[in-house]
């Protein structure tokens, strides 16, 4: 459970920088009301907030989530943009989820 929980939470956390940073990205770039910008500051906060609940120390929790960072990065980019990850996203994305695997969740003495 412990398990699902931690996973759950890297994939808030992510949902939280790539939708906050997105948010900021139409302000700047599209020309989106300012209000577009101050939730996306708001989703950027709650990023910082939401992986202080992980059971590892703040190293781990961050190199780990890079991996899932890059996942949904990708899915973010194809269900948003219309740009559909290539075979070589899809494997590169399982091997850094097998790293952030290993990284987070590696048995340790």
């Amino acid at each position: 459970m412990a398990l699902l929980v931690s996973i759950g939470l890297f994939i808030v956390a992510g949902l939280c920088e790539i939708g906050g940073g997105y948010l900021v990205w139409l302000w700047l770039r599209e020309g989106k009301p300012i209000g577009y910008a101050l939730a996306g500051a708001l989703i950027l906060v709650l990023y910082g907030i939401i992986p202080t609940f992980q059971p590892a120390h703040f190293g781990r929790v961050y190199a780990a989530y890079g991996g899932m960072f890059i996942v949904l990065s990708l899915l973010w980019g194809w269900g948003f943009d219309g740009t559909r990850p290539d075979r070589l996203d899809a494997v590169g994305a399982m091997i850094c989820l097998v790293g952030m695997g290993v990284i987070m969740y590696g048995p340790r003495s």
